[in-house]
């Protein structure tokens, strides 16, 4: 659906984007994470065609881009660097524009205006004026003009900006459907913990370079690390002395155990006399994974709505 090879992007000595190869293939939830300066919206904008790249190629729907513009757009819904609308107008109207801007008929155009608000929870306030919208609702607004078209591709910057927990719920539980009907997506974010909640699969970009993609459940594969719990502190000690150096950590009855035969682990416990509860192999975080492969310190990242880490 995407790929890229060596794309990149330079505006004077500065290099937004160096030499990219991206691949999204067709079905996928694809996370484009960065932190904020790191070349996503660049990359997203010469996806589009809003922005031609210095050198680099890049297809789209099997298309090159930004050449075969007029044939991919219209299968492409996309959010790019907030939702644009005329503020006077209400929701239901800048959709209705945006839709006879499109390739959309006039027969049909109430419907499909209808269905995009349903979708993203604006339906009660849709003849609101959008300059009295909060910004949660201008994202809203901009997700159903991407939705208009019904695309093949979705491409979403920072589709959960300014949203409360409950409206990122709800635009993951939808992006989700849509992705199961058919639509490939492409969401590019800094919050660690939606794309680990929505995507497949994900590429990392730090300074304008990819540093990392693959498919979500490899970047968090095991570490070689066992987590083991016994009943109880006592017996958490007496396991630290059975398995010697083995032991990196212990907390009480909680143990980090470096090794990946859990088996033979237990059975030494067992025969010692010591009773395990639990034994779980240790995977690896997706933070773990962009903190490792980008470098960052915790100056670059910041904690979401939900807890979790995400960049700043």
């Amino acid at each position: 659906m995407i790929r890229t090879h060596g794309l990149t992007k330079r505006f004077g000595r500065v290099a937004a984007v160096s030499d990219l190869d991206l691949d999204v293939r067709e079905g996928d939830v694809y996370g484009f994470l960065g932190p904020n300066g790191s070349g996503k919206t660049t990359t997203v904008r010469m996806l589009l065609g809003l922005v031609l790249p210095t050198s680099g190629t890049a297809e789209v729907l099997g298309r090159p881009m930004p050449g075969s513009a007029a044939e991919v757009l219209p299968q492409v819904g996309a959010m790019v660097e907030g939702p644009a609308a005329y503020g006077q107008l209400s929701g239901r109207r800048n959709l209705a524009l945006y839709d006879a801007a499109g390739r959309g008929s006039r027969q049909g155009r109430a419907g499909r205006v209808d269905d995009a608000l349903a979708r993203v929870g604006l339906s009660g306030v849709d003849k609101r004026p959008v300059h009295a919208y909060s910004l949660g609702m201008r994202q809203r607004l901009g997700l159903a003009q991407a939705l208009l078209t019904s695309p093949r591709l979705l491409v979403l910057d920072e589709p959960t900006n300014g949203l409360d927990p409950q409206g990122i719920r709800d635009i993951r539980a939808l992006l989700l459907d849509l992705n199961a009907a058919g639509t490939t997506v492409l969401v590019s974010s800094h919050l660690l913990a939606e794309i680990e909640q929505t995507c497949g699969r994900v590429g990392v970009i730090s300074r304008g370079r990819l540093v990392v993609q693959d498919d979500l459940d490899a970047l968090r594969g095991p570490t070689g690390r066992q987590l083991l719990r016994t009943a109880g502190a006592a017996h958490g000690e007496r396991a630290a002395a059975v398995l010697g150096r083995a032991v990196e950590d212990r907390d009480g009855e909680r143990l980090v155990v470096r090794g990946d035969d859990p088996a033979a682990m237990v059975a030494a416990l067992v025969a010692a006399g010591v009773p395990v509860v639990e034994v779980t192999p240790e995977r690896r975080t997706l933070e773990g994974v962009v903190l490792d492969a980008t470098g960052a310190g915790s100056d670059d990242f910041s904690v979401t709505d939900q807890g979790r880490v995400g960049a700043a």
